[in-house]
C-alpha cells in the first residue's frame, strides 16, 4: 500500500512538472514508474481475487468499500481527468516528431503519467480498503447457509436481510 502511495505521489509530481513544461530531473529514470505499476499490481490483483462471491461488475465498488467517501470520489475524478488528459495529449501531439534520445519530453510524460496515476491510485485504494475492511475478504453466509457477497444487504437466494453488525464482520 505504501509503495502504491509513493508511486501515486511520484506520478502526480511527474505529471505536474510535465504540465508546467519542465523536463524531469530524473530523465530516463521516470520510466521506472512503469515497472512500479507491476510491483503494486501483483498484491492488488491477489487482493481482488481473494474477495469471495463478488460479482465482477461490482468489483471496484467492493474493492473500495473500506475507503472513505472522499477517497472513492477522488479516484473517480482522477479517472475522468486522466481520460480528458489522454484525449488532449493525443490531439495536441499527434504530429510531433518522435525523439530517439530516450529522455522523456514533457508531452510524453504528461500522457503516461495520467495512466500511472490511475494505476497507482487504484492499487492504493484497493490495498487501503483491504487493510481497513478485512470483513470484505471473509465468506458470508445467511442463516440458511447461502453464500452472499461482502456488501450484499440481502441474501440473493432467500432474501434474508443482513444486519449492519453481520455485514461488518462483527
Amino acid at each position: 500500500m505504501w509503495v502504491a502511495g509513493c508511486g501515486l505521489v511520484l506520478s502526480m509530481t511527474a505529471h505536474g512538472m510535465a504540465l508546467a513544461g519542465l523536463a524531469l530531473p530524473s530523465g530516463k529514470f521516470v520510466w521506472a514508474l512503469h515497472i512500479g505499476i507491476f510491483v503494486v499490481w501483483l498484491p492488488t490483483v491477489i487482493a481482488l481475487n481473494s474477495m469471495p462471491h463478488v460479482n465482477r461488475n461490482d468489483i471496484w465498488k467492493v474493492a473500495f468499500a473500506g475507503c472513505p467517501t472522499w477517497m472513492r470520489r477522488g479516484f473517480y475524478i482522477l479517472c475522468g481527468y486522466a481520460v480528458l488528459n489522454f484525449v488532449f495529449v493525443f490531439a495536441t501531439t499527434a504530429g510531433e516528431r518522435k525523439r530517439s534520445t530516450g529522455d522523456a519530453p514533457p508531452s510524453v510524460v504528461r500522457g503516461f503519467s495520467g495512466h500511472w496515476m490511475i494505476f497507482y491510485a487504484a492499487a492504493f485504494c484497493t490495498l487501503y480498503s483491504r487493510v481497513r475492511a478485512p470483513h470484505l475478504y471473509v465468506e458470508r453466509r445467511c442463516p440458511l447457509g447461502h453464500t452472499a457477497a461482502p456488501t450484499a444487504r440481502f441474501c440473493s437466494e432467500c432474501g434474508h436481510e443482513f444486519s449492519m453488525a453481520h455485514s461488518e464482520g462483527e
